[in-house]
């Protein structure tokens, strides 16, 4: 296992060096807030609105859910352990300055975001059991065409296949499967028993099952984690200012040994805050596309908007709760506190008692679960992307039973996987974006100078879209 690990680690720190994915990720998201103009600050306010108090399309929208169940169906699937346990790693490798990396990751990944869920949208089409399907599988192959963009397709849904056993299992599962077994002293093999049945109750009856799951408990589980990283804070108030002022500077000269904490050079700020940003977010890897794709939205631009608050919510409020409160706690140099989830437990219940563990392992429970039920629907959509609806039943149940697999397995060996399997996911969708980047500003343009125009074109483009043949 030791020499996998070496191999796994190796492989990672290629993927997510400094030549490859970190650049790529950061310069696209760069490009795509200029080519847009800022768009998400100048329509931050009304994408909210949009998402949260209208949540839904006027009209007879195509679609097979809600504006606010599709947000919610994505929010399931990136608010996960990466918030609690993947800030902590973050921070423990990389240093307080790494937050400040995830914050960047945040608001240039809302023009990525917003670029996936436009072309989800822009692209997507009928499967032959009449829901939609959409994402990086077909807007590579449709939008890209010829034969690189199918090769990239196809490339992106073997990669998403493979990925959601990893980032949107194995690793949530195992993470929930610890932290009760060291907090509450329950074997993991029993924790991977109950998430595999109440996995099964829900991921076999599909996006309407998930829909109608994430949407009732997902603001329920974000406003009681957001609640208690309040107190966190209010407990901590007066080392705010120079906890802020630590992540600035920290994430440009770099974290000297501190502590419990080793030091880490700026490169690893950068490299662990933008790893642990998109495997919270997911901004980059495509994913987003596939949740905007089966929303009723008239125009791809409504469904990208609403999208692209996901990040925002994600990164910019869920991420920095956990974040500044290991860091206003000193929790991140402690000499007896290990990365990830025990990190985010132990400054919590410095602030408010031991009680406070507790809420933290009863959100892990309800983040992983919810990520779960997420990708259960991104891995299946890629299934039938490959192989037609017929693979979609026989994924969901190995897909289920992953959850036992990923509660009992190593940890290390897990994350690594999910480093890697993030990357090949990324890649094809990033050239993806940057070679349509060009259509989504022309036809966000569009709509926003004249949305009645624009809302004809997008009827006609969806009449003269042929039936689902797969």
């Amino acid at each position: 296992m030791d020499r996998i690990n070496d191999v796994l680690g190796d492989v990672s720190s290629f993927v997510w060096g400094p030549w490859l994915l970190i650049p790529l990720l950061l310069l696209t998201g760069l490009y795509l807030t200029v080519m847009l103009r800022g768009l998400q600050f100048r329509q931050l306010g009304p994408s909210l609105y949009l998402a949260l108090i209208k949540r839904k399309e006027s009209g007879t929208a195509e679609g097979d859910v809600s504006h606010f169940q599709a947000l919610t169906t994505a929010l399931a699937a990136t608010i996960g352990v990466g918030n609690i346990a993947g800030v902590g790693t973050a921070i423990y490798l990389g240093g307080p300055g790494a937050l400040f990396w995830m914050w960047i990751t945040g608001l240039l990944g809302m023009a990525t975001k917003y670029s996936e869920a436009f072309l989800g949208v822009r692209f997507r089409r009928k499967d032959a059991n009449g829901q939609m399907s959409g994402g990086p599988m077909y807007y590579l192959t449709d939008g890209v065409g010829g034969r690189f963009g199918r090769a990239l397709g196809i490339f992106f849904a073997v990669a998403g296949a493979v990925a959601a056993f990893g980032i949107g299992n194995g690793t949530q599962s195992n993470t929930v499967a610890v932290a009760i077994d060291d907090q509450w002293g329950v074997p993991t093999w029993i924790s991977g028993l109950v998430m595999t049945v109440a996995a099964a109750a829900v991921v076999l009856g599909g996006i309407q099952s998930i829909g109608r799951v994430s949407s009732a408990f997902v603001p329920v589980m974000a406003v009681l984690y957001i609640a208690g990283g309040l107190a966190v804070l209010a407990v901590n108030v007066t080392e705010l200012p120079a906890a802020l002022a630590l992540i600035v500077s920290d994430a440009f000269t770099g974290t000297s040994a501190v502590g419990g904490f080793a030091g880490a050079a700026v490169l690893s700020a950068i490299r662990y805050g933008v790893a642990r940003g998109i495997f919270s977010n997911e901004s980059g890897l495509g994913t987003g596309g596939i949740a905007a794709a089966a929303a009723q939205s008239a125009h791809p631009t409504r469904q990208a908007l609403v999208s692209m608050t996901q990040t925002f919510l994600d990164t910019l409020v869920v991420v920095s709760f956990t974040g500044l409160a290991v860091i206003v706690t000193g929790a991140w140099k402690a000499e007896d506190v290990a990365e990830g989830a025990p990190m985010t437990i132990a400054a919590f219940q410095s602030a408010l008692g031991d009680w406070a563990g507790d809420l933290v392992v009863i959100s892990i429970i309800l983040f992983a679960f919810s990520t779960i039920l997420g990708w259960g629907y991104y891995g299946e959509r890629c299934m039938e992307r490959l192989f037609g609806v017929r693979a979609i039943m026989p994924y969901r149940v190995v897909f289920v039973a992953v959850v036992m697999v990923g509660a009992t397995t190593d940890l290390a060996t897990v994350w690594l996987f999910s480093d890697i399997a993030n990357g090949l996911m990324a890649l094809p969708n990033l050239i993806g974006l940057l070679v349509l980047a060009p259509l989504v500003v022309r036809e966000t343009r569009e709509y926003f100078a004249d949305p009645e125009t624009a809302l004809r074109k997008a009827a006609e483009r969806s009449a003269a879209q042929p039936p689902g043949s797969r």
